[in-house]
């Protein structure tokens, strides 16, 4: 039996010595040298006494070996949950135990406040640290440059990516091999992807956008990338020369086009820049065709699903939308009962294809309230598709915030905020910030005879929730705007705050 998406990604490099990372700091990881390091990572993960279909969490900085880790488990067998690195303990903590994790490999720096969480949950704990006591660096060093391929069909499950919801805890959506493997080869042939493109990577690699489709992406076509650890438009730019293509978020295209260095010499080698994880301004759009000759291409994604919708490469990249259904993906817009509306009309977009996930982890509840026994799964987002098939995404029925390409629920934040003493209640909303695309705001409503100090709230939050979900802004006001239901009418504070961060 083979192992479908080790093999089509990574198996037969092993003697190819073409470049597979560029690394900004200086230096080449050959593909020969990276399958190498894969083995003595999955080596070090069967050591450590892990079998096919265990989980192993990690939260670690964006490097080589991280990559090569999450390949390892890949051809181990081993099912991977790539964490924010922005998450605190506490939410570690949730992940590690749902998923009855037997392995949280961490940052050194990370390893006194997680360990405690591990152990907790059954759980060992290794760091990517170079030496020392549980280093799995230290073990994969010492491991063979060669290592057994586990066996898997394409239905096993190869990754759980935690998403979250408007209430209650993450759900953990269980992508297969065919999952992973279907839509990297759809958008290598989609967008043109060959051996000889060098991809400029400033994405994480804990999210959707920059492990499953830029890396994967890169891995099926044979070609290159650029590794950042993070978004920089100075080193961007100083790469881009060299570079065909860029996969990036709305706030890298906003931060390029704020950069003079920025034009068409600067672009004149690329091929292609490609946004999502959030929606693109038509001004964006507009700006950085006057800039440098290139049409952005817009597609649209979600960690249930990877990639379901793009622009053509050849054809109409119609700003506003987000393209046309995937080869092999199905959309439809529907009514609140499921039944299929008319073009142009708004609803709830549907998608199914060999990309959306099998459901949520321990969660059939949700997974039958999300994912139709026909197939379908209902993303939540309000849609429109035009007559000729591109989809448009006109709002979220979910109240999800994204910011710059993070996810970030109301529900979660507003938890923590009523939970500190004297506030009443709070409501978090979105509202268009000029570099993130959308950022929250917070609206508390103090309790009688108390006032807040906006300041330890910031404070609390810091300490309960990673950077990204910090409200932006923060205000006291006298009562929420409800309707005769009591429900909070949020429509209204999105209304009130839109213009917060305008320039």
């Amino acid at each position: 039996m083979s192992n479908p998406l080790y093999d089509r990604l990574l198996g037969h490099q092993a003697e190819n010595r073409s470049v597979f990372l560029h690394l900004p700091e200086g230096g080449q990881i050959t593909y020969a040298d990276f399958v190498a390091r894969v083995a003595q990572f999955a080596a070090a993960v069967r050591e450590l006494g892990l079998q096919p279909g265990d989980r192993l969490a990690m939260q670690v900085p964006k490097c080589p070996d991280a990559l090569a880790l999450i390949f390892g488990c890949i051809q181990s067998g081993v099912v991977f949950l790539p964490l924010n690195t922005g998450y605190t303990p506490d939410e570690i903590a949730y992940f590690v135990e749902n998923s009855s994790a037997a392995l949280l490999v961490c940052d050194p720096d990370s390893a006194d406040a997680l360990n405690p969480v591990a152990t907790r949950s059954t759980a060992l704990c290794e760091t990517l640290g170079a030496d020392g006591a549980g280093s799995l660096v230290a073990l994969a060093d010492a491991a063979p440059c060669h290592a057994r391929t586990a066996p898997r069909t394409p239905d096993d499950l190869a990754a759980l990516l935690y998403t979250s919801g408007t209430t209650g805890r993450s759900k953990g959506a269980m992508l297969s091999q065919n999952n992973l493997l279907s839509n990297a080869q759809t958008l290598v042939d989609l967008w043109q992807f060959t051996a000889d493109d060098v991809l400029l990577h400033a994405l994480p690699i804990f999210h959707t956008h920059g492990l499953f489709v830029a890396i994967n992406v890169t891995l099926a076509a044979g070609g290159a990338m650029v590794f950042f650890p993070k978004f920089d438009a100075g080193a961007v730019l100083d790469w881009m020369p060299r570079a065909t293509s860029l996969m990036g978020v709305p706030t890298f295209y906003s931060r390029l086009l704020n950069d003079p260095r920025f034009d068409a010499d600067r672009a004149q080698n690329m091929r292609l820049f490609i946004s999502g994880s959030a929606p693109l301004l038509t001004q964006t759009h507009r700006q950085f065709e006057a800039r440098c000759g290139h049409r952005i291409l817009e597609r649209y994604g979600m960690t249930e699903t990877n990639m379901s919708t793009s622009n053509p490469y050849k054809g109409e990249r119609r700003a506003g939308t987000v393209g046309l259904p995937l080869p092999g993906v199905e959309a439809k817009v529907c009514d609140e009962t499921g039944q299929e509306l008319a073009a142009g009309e708004i609803g709830t977009l549907e998608v199914r294809g060999p990309n959306v996930f099998q459901g949520y982890w321990q969660m059939p509840e949700k997974t039958a309230a999300e994912l139709r026994e026909n197939g379908f799964f209902i993303t939540g987002d309000l849609a429109t598709i035009s007559p000729d098939g591109y989809v448009s995404i006109v709002g979220r029925g979910k109240d999800l915030i994204i910011s710059g390409g993070f996810n970030i629920y109301p529900k979660e934040i507003e938890d923590v905020l009523d939970a500190i003493p004297g506030v009443l209640e709070s409501a978090v909303v979105g509202v268009p910030h000029p570099d993130f695309g959308e950022t929250p705001v917070a609206v508390l409503v103090a309790e009688p005879g108390a006032s807040p100090d906006l300041a330890a709230i910031h404070a609390e939050i810091a300490s309960r929730l990673a950077r990204f979900k910090h409200p932006r802004h923060m205000e006291v006001i006298e009562a929420l705007p409800r309707n005769t239901m009591g429900k909070v009418q949020k429509n209204q504070l999105r209304e009130r705050y839109a213009e917060a961060f305008s320039v």
